[in-house]
């Protein structure tokens, strides 16, 4: 019996690109990447508000591939912000796509727009959406939840798409299966998420839209409360929350999100732009070693990911600060595509079920 050939589309919006595949069974026909400057996206006042723009970046490419979005059998997008969920594939409904667009979750990443596209999608052409890993994936140990105000919990938002994708790809390259392993995953690009895996599990991390950790091309990363608390009376509440995801880092520091050109002028030697890269290497390093006492100094790899891997000095970095940590290898870009799609398949064959969205946290608090 001749297999049949599924159509699928993935869709993953990021800080500062969407990326579009379109997948036949295993097979990538094509992939595009479309970066978009922050002051291109900041001229939208909300993550929602760039569903038009993105929508029909997506249906120029298709049109660029010669592809009627009729003819694709499934979409699949990247998500967040809803509530959290458990890891794993899960079908895009109508209460899925509600809570994604109010951000219930409380983070306003750019992934959410993966979710809310490929409903758009399904909806229009009468198709099935899925998600896969989205940003918000809860396994926190309590440990890595409580803080020191009275009812301020942290919680799950990273790269978990990619993450999870890599450290599978990463166990089976050791003869091992992911659930059998600890490692040290960090992806670093516009946003940049490192986090501890503990026998499949991802038990901690940084929030890294939610101005914690690293800053990065975008973002603020962590700051002294009190140095923002200064800075807030003179300026706003909702500035300091764009900084969080789109308008710091780089964007706040320099004007753009282009790390090509911040790199370039720290190559040739301007104090400010070498200044800032590298502080930013200084600080991923200084999660690593965060995670490393997570993982009570069991890590087996620390594994690098994330478009801004494409620079050799940041892997050098890293090296020079960590490699006494663990093993560290470098997977530049990012797996999310393939993860996204081929995740998917068993569940149109027959071979798997999705998940269905509970519309409920997956931590429903310490009962104190």
């Amino acid at each position: 019996m001749e297999e049949r050939i599924y159509r699928i589309l993935v869709i993953n919006p990021g800080s500062t690109s969407t990326k579009v595949s379109l997948f036949e069974n295993e097979n990538a026909r094509f992939e595009h990447s479309l970066f978009h400057d922050a002051p291109e996206l900041l001229r939208y006042p909300h993550v929602n508000d760039q569903m038009p723009f993105r929508y029909q970046v997506i249906l120029d490419m298709l049109k660029q591939e010669g592809v009627d979005p009729a003819d694709i059998d499934v979409f699949v997008g990247r998500g967040g912000s809803a509530c959290t969920q458990p890891g794993g594939v899960t079908r895009v409904d109508q209460r899925l796509f509600d809570d994604t667009v109010a951000a219930v979750g409380g983070s306003e990443h750019p992934a959410k727009l993966g979710v809310m596209l490929a409903w758009q999608f399904a909806q229009n052409y009468g198709r099935q959406a899925y998600t896969l890993n989205p940003t918000n994936v809860d396994e926190y140990g309590d440990y890595a939840r409580l803080t020191g105000i009275r009812g301020v919990y942290r919680v799950s938002h990273s790269h978990v798409l990619n993450q999870k994708a890599v450290a599978e790809y990463h166990a089976k390259k050791l003869g091992k299966r992911y659930e059998d392993c600890d490692f040290i995953v960090a992806h670093i690009d516009g946003g940049i998420t490192v986090s501890a895996h503990d026998h499949g599990r991802m038990v901690d991390g940084n929030m890294g839209a939610d101005g914690e950790g690293a800053f990065t091309p975008t973002r603020i990363g962590s700051v002294p409360v009190l140095a923002l608390l200064d800075y807030i009376e003179a300026h706003s509440v909702d500035e300091v929350r764009l900084m969080c995801s789109r308008a710091g880092g780089f964007v706040s520091l320099f004007g753009t999100s282009n790390s090509d050109t911040i790199h370039d002028l720290a190559e040739r030697g301007d104090k400010k732009a070498s200044l800032v890269w590298n502080t930013m290497i200084y600080q991923v390093c200084k999660m690593i070693g965060e995670m490393s006492c997570v993982l009570c100094g069991r890590a087996e790899a620390i594994l690098l990911t994330g478009g801004l891997m494409r620079f050799d000095d940041v892997a050098e970095g890293i090296r020079k600060r960590c490699g006494w940590i663990a093993p560290i290898s470098v997977y530049p870009g990012e797996m999310e595509q393939e993860a996204l799609a081929w995740s998917v398949l068993p569940v149109l064959r027959g071979e798997a079920q999705a998940r269905v969205y509970s519309g409920k946290n997956v931590w429903q608090g310490f009962g104190f």
